[in-house]
């Protein structure tokens, strides 16, 4: 009787050992077959996506680049501008499509003033957590609002959170996109003062960097310290021979993205 039961226990460790390493199997069949994104470095996407991924310019020139994320917002936008008029210094802008809907003078008041646009997708959500058809259709819907509010469609494309993934680019490549990201962050959406953005810029900066600010945010967050610190960040960079330029002008390449059809 003993031996049974032994038998049987042995039998039915088997089993379940069987079942676990099948369940294993199944399972990293599954993430492999269902394309689950694997993130690349910005460096190697830089290299392996050359002209199409951006994440600064040539170090040769004294030029950079004031890039503001998240507009229009009528909280921060407008402060950002006066600021930017009053310095005489043109900067790019990344455009949000659903808040472009919201507040379209703001938008036509970027483009008047003289900066560039870009494309921030239409609800900001993580492109590395985003199907190639609706990251298409992301970038498509914000195109369309920005051709009815400028006359043009952005080249310039920067993905929510500097994310996106190899087939996005692929795609972007075949579209005629520039995909722009950043190699000085400010965090000033960690909503510093401004002492601190003043900081994560200057001692990050190189000749051709783009520098990463907000000029929106989201319910309750506070901007002000990028308000304060931006008079002092141009003064600084001038102060230092730096030429604050648009991105059109720092990475040599058109700010529309011209009649190249959309696969």
């Amino acid at each position: 009787m003993d031996r049974y039961r032994c038998i049987r226990r042995v039998a039915a460790l088997l089993c379940a050992c069987v079942l676990v390493a099948a369940m294993a199997r199944s399972e990293a069949f599954a993430e492999q077959g269902s394309g689950k994104p694997k993130k690349m470095p910005w460096a190697e996407m830089q290299k392996r996506y050359k002209g199409v991924f951006v994440l600064s310019a040539p170090r040769e020139v004294r030029k950079v680049a004031l890039t503001f994320d998240d507009v229009p917002d009528p909280r921060y936008t407008p402060y950002v501008l006066d600021v930017l008029k009053r310095k005489g210094v043109h900067a790019t802008f990344f455009v949000v499509g659903t808040r472009a809907g919201k507040h379209p003078n703001l938008v036509r008041r970027i483009h008047r003033e003289g900066h560039a646009v870009g494309n921030h997708s239409y609800s900001h959500p993580d492109f590395s957590k985003t199907p190639l058809l609706k990251a298409q259709e992301q970038i498509r819907r914000t195109e369309d609002r920005l051709q009815w509010l400028l006359g043009f469609r952005p080249r310039l494309f920067r993905p929510p959170y500097g994310e996106i993934l190899p087939k996005q680019l692929e795609w972007a490549k075949t579209a005629g996109y520039t995909v722009v990201n950043w190699d000085v962050d400010s965090s000033d959406w960690r909503q510093l003062k401004s002492g601190e953005v003043f900081r994560n810029v200057t001692t990050a900066v190189r000749p051709g960097s783009v520098i990463l600010m907000h000029a929106g945010g989201g319910e309750g967050q506070n901007l002000s310290g990028t308000v304060e610190a931006l008079p002092r960040i141009i003064d600084w960079l001038r102060k230092h021979d730096y030429e604050p330029v648009t991105l059109p002008e720092l990475i040599g390449v058109p700010e529309k993205r011209g009649t190249i059809p959309l696969p």
